[in-house]
């Protein structure tokens, strides 16, 4: 279970500060390896990565959490000195590129072109193309964010990350349209959710929709800014929504084996969900199962400390707020 939320009258700022999430979740050998990096030492880096193979949506989330780290460019660079003609030093330097460009500390060009190029070296692989779909998420035109989804589809035809990424901007279009129950974002998760195996996270999906959506419309002033208060998560279609994927989690749930690496992400999605409905005895067995993984989305939707949020909204659900 998380630490508890910090003591009362300590500002916003200063509470952020205090709780740090982490985006490698519950990878403890990905934790060890980017400890590593930091202090320079790019061997556990490399042999982390060469171990995850062609596991596309884990190969994905190692080299985007290593890739935030400040120091990783520098690392990075060594290694490929050491070994000019690895490959997943070319594209950790070409992934750490991006995080740069998104804080505004490298050109956005020069990041497109090293993401570029090193996917001409492995055209199966979908990892340059999902570091180009998060900048363009960021900073660049739909079109091109529906290009670089349809690059990395084409390659991973279920990848986690990359639909979360294009649901998020999907859920950008047309505000003024308000909760219409047809806008495309909807259907484009109930669609990918379809299309994937019975297995699969993608059965989340529309959750995330709705969730993205949500954050859309209160940023618009179209929904209270506390989620708790808004009837967006009550709807029949909300409801139902909800309903599928907490059944798709308890039939398909199996924490004796290796999770996927991006899971606490849906369960912190459901959790909300769930803690937004009113349905606290399921919150609560997802918050169980979150344990220390809260993730920053979506708890800090709209403009909200997510982890002064996530507590609370924890605490109601287990009894002890």
């Amino acid at each position: 279970m998380s630490p508890p939320p910090p003591p009362l009258g300590r500002s916003r700022k200063k509470r952020a500060a205090a709780h740090a999430f982490d985006a490698a979740l519950d990878d403890a050998e990905l934790v060890g390896a980017r400890a590593a990096l930091a202090q320079g030492r790019w061997i556990e880096a490399r042999a982390l990565l060469a171990a995850t193979g062609d596991d596309w949506d884990r190969r994905g989330h190692r080299f985007d959490v290593l890739a935030q780290e400040p120091s990783t460019t520098a690392w990075a660079r060594d290694w490929r000195l050491v070994e000019p003609e690895s490959y997943d030093a070319e594209v950790l330097l070409a992934f750490a590129a991006v995080h740069k460009a998104m804080r505004g500390k490298e050109r956005s060009d020069r990041a497109r072109a090293l993401c570029r190029e090193v996917a001409g070296r492995a055209p199966a692989d979908p990892t340059p193309w999902l570091a180009l779909l998060l900048l363009e998420r960021s900073l660049g035109r739909e079109e091109d964010v529906v290009r670089l989804f349809d690059e990395v589809r084409h390659r991973h035809p279920e990848h986690h990350h990359a639909h979360h990424l294009m649901v998020a901007r999907l859920a950008e279009r047309r505000p003024a349209a308000g909760q219409d129950p047809l806008h495309e974002v909807y259907d484009f998760a109930s669609w990918a959710a379809e299309q994937a195996p019975a297995d699969s996270p993608l059965a989340v999906l529309p959750v995330v929709a709705h969730t993205e959506r949500y954050r859309v419309l209160a940023t618009a002033g179209m929904e209270p800014a506390d989620p708790m208060a808004s009837t967006h998560w009550t709807g029949r279609r909300a409801r139902g929504v909800m309903k599928a994927a907490f059944d798709w989690w308890l039939e398909w749930e199996t924490p004796d084996e290796q999770a996927h690496p991006r899971c606490h992400v849906d369960l912190n999605f459901l959790a909300h969900a769930k803690s937004c409905e009113g349905r606290a005895a399921e919150a609560a067995v997802l918050f169980h199962r979150i344990g220390r993984h809260a993730t920053p989305a979506p708890w800090s939707y709209p403009d909200r400390d997510p982890h002064e949020a996530f507590t609370t909204a924890r605490a109601n659900a287990l009894g002890s707020a």
